[in-house]
């Protein structure tokens, strides 16, 4: 499985599969970040699916990672049904270098759409983001028994625009696949535009995609947890 990565970046095998949802991303002055500790991957949960920024999109990943959020929300929906904002909450206390990054990557989201919100937590969120050092770079990841992360590799946010990669590996958080053949204006084209492309913000078709599947797929969920209660 390939992933976007630097010539240069730390090499560390690991046994486990996955199915990455990655991002590779322009190179920019800003929202660059350092290694707060380089033995942080070890720390990440395991995972049976991962893909590469750069690397042959997997939609079926995306929509797993996708579905265990939305299985979250719902959970908490149908327990709490006088909430009216459907919120998606994570926890960044994982990737501390990344702090900066992560909160301005939810605010891009939390401008850019209408039908879900992301906001932090310190507790248990729906899905949580974690640094490290990783051959493939950056990724969006699903267990595959309902939870998901979102892995922020140190060589490749040193290179590339920080923000859009993490903005770019939400977008999968969101339900949105990979798009390497699309323009630097595409959010979810990661690295296929090249270096050059440092755009942060999702495009009016991504924008509206997250918006219907918010509105139909967690319809869908509460359905579901409905027949399950």
């Amino acid at each position: 499985m390939a992933s976007f990565r630097s010539s240069t970046g730390p090499k560390r095998s690991r046994s486990l599969v996955a199915l990455a949802l990655g991002l590779g991303l322009a190179s920019a002055a800003l929202g660059t970040a350092s290694p707060a500790n380089a033995n942080s991957t070890a720390d990440t949960p395991a995972r049976t699916a991962v893909s590469g920024y750069t690397a042959t999109a997997d939609k079926a990943g995306t929509k797993a990672f996708f579905d265990a959020v939305l299985k979250s929300v719902a959970k908490r929906q149908a327990e709490q049904p006088s909430l009216k904002a459907v919120t998606v909450y994570y926890n960044a206390s994982q990737a501390p270098s990344f702090r900066s990054q992560i909160s301005s990557a939810a605010s891009i989201w939390n401008s850019s759409v209408s039908n879900v919100k992301l906001q932090a937590t310190s507790g248990s969120g729906d899905f949580a983001y974690y640094e490290g050092s990783d051959p493939r770079g950056s990724y969006a990841s699903t267990d595959g028994h309902g939870s998901g992360y979102i892995f922020l590799d140190y060589t490749q946010n040193q290179q590339y625009d920080s923000i859009r990669v993490a903005a770019h590996e939400t977008g999968h958080v969101l339900g949105l696949p990979d798009h390497y053949s699309g323009p630097c204006s595409e959010l979810m084209s990661g690295g296929g535009p090249g270096p050059s492309c440092t755009n942060r913000y999702p495009n009016s078709t991504e924008r509206a995609r997250v918006n219907q599947l918010w509105a139909n797929g967690l319809a869908k969920a509460l359905a579901q947890v409905g027949k399950a209660g």
